[in-house]
């Protein structure tokens, strides 16, 4: 291993071409110099400079390492430069795993403030289902994760909730309870549902499947999707209804589908869905602190 100290000093020599200027420009003893430049040189195990007693030049392998000297230093520099950055927050790497959030505006505002504010941080957002997202969480293959349920407990991974909202009953347009504005749920006891996947959100999949049986009955999925967007479209196509967040019925499918409110179920109030921002504390980031001071402004 060669000490960039040595690199330097032997790039002064090489701009000089005298070691008494190249001495006193590195302000040190020129014996020292000397000293350093044979050191270099027994590392190399070549010479890199001819020097006699009226001159001293650079040999072919000394003209060749001059370059390397140059580029090895100003790659150092530049990835110091880089380094500070991203340690300053104002660089590197954000990768985000979300559910769909093409509906909450503070999310989406938080997004673009971040990549306006911040253009030299490569901003990695990826859509998945929330078991997907805890896993990419807990593995480090994400920073910040935006699910239904927080991943299980665990003392490394810390979250809060972002939001909730009631769930309502997505109909197709001329399904005859369309007209009843809020909805009972028992009268839903013999429909057709669509339902996401248990195994890609157990704790969202499992409030619906609660919310049903508060209800008196356990619905009769007929089709599953993995994709919310998915599964009001199979309404609008006649499959069923489906349970699904109340930001849904911003889906620009209004002429198709139905959204609408479900009455207390037992006279309680209906749980609502959740949304939860999680991140691993095991990995520390600027970024991550930055996200999230953001967040709160929007």
């Amino acid at each position: 291993m060669i000490e960039t100290r040595l690199l330097r000093q032997f790039i002064a020599v090489a701009q000089e071409l005298h070691f008494h200027k190249a001495a006193i420009r590195l302000h040190m003893a020129q014996p020292a110099l000397s000293q350093a430049i044979n050191r270099l040189e027994g590392k190399l195990g070549f010479s890199v400079f001819l020097r006699d007693r009226r001159e001293v030049r650079l040999t072919p392998a000394g003209s060749a390492f001059l370059e390397t000297a140059y580029r090895t230093l100003s790659e150092l520099e530049t990835g110091v430069v880089q380094a500070r950055q991203v340690a300053d927050g104002v660089a590197g790497t954000l990768t985000v795993t979300t559910i769909s959030i093409a509906y909450y505006a503070s999310l989406l505002n938080t997004l673009r403030q971040f990549r306006d504010t911040l253009p030299e941080v490569q901003l990695i957002l990826q859509e998945m289902p929330s078991a997907r997202q805890a896993e990419a969480l807990v593995s480090g293959q994400a920073d910040i994760a935006f699910l239904r349920t927080p991943p299980l407990a665990a003392e490394h991974i810390q979250s809060r909730r972002v939001l909730e909202e009631a769930i309502v009953m997505a109909l197709p347009l001329h399904h005859p309870k369309v007209q009843d504005g809020e909805i009972d749920l028992h009268d839903f006891a013999e429909e057709a549902f669509v339902f996401t996947p248990q195994d890609l959100g157990a704790g969202y999949h499992g409030q619906l499947i609660d919310l049903c049986e508060a209800a008196g009955f356990y619905p009769r999925v007929v089709q599953e999707a993995a994709q919310i967007h998915t599964l009001i479209g199979l309404v609008a196509c006649g499959f069923g209804v489906a349970l699904v967040p109340e930001s849904m019925a911003q889906s620009g499918l209004g002429d198709k589908v139905v959204f609408c409110r479900i009455k207390p179920v037992n006279g309680s109030k209906n749980p609502g869905v959740e949304l939860y921002m999680s991140w691993n504390g095991h990995h520390p980031s600027p970024l991550v602190e930055r996200f999230i001071g953001m967040l709160d402004i929007n």
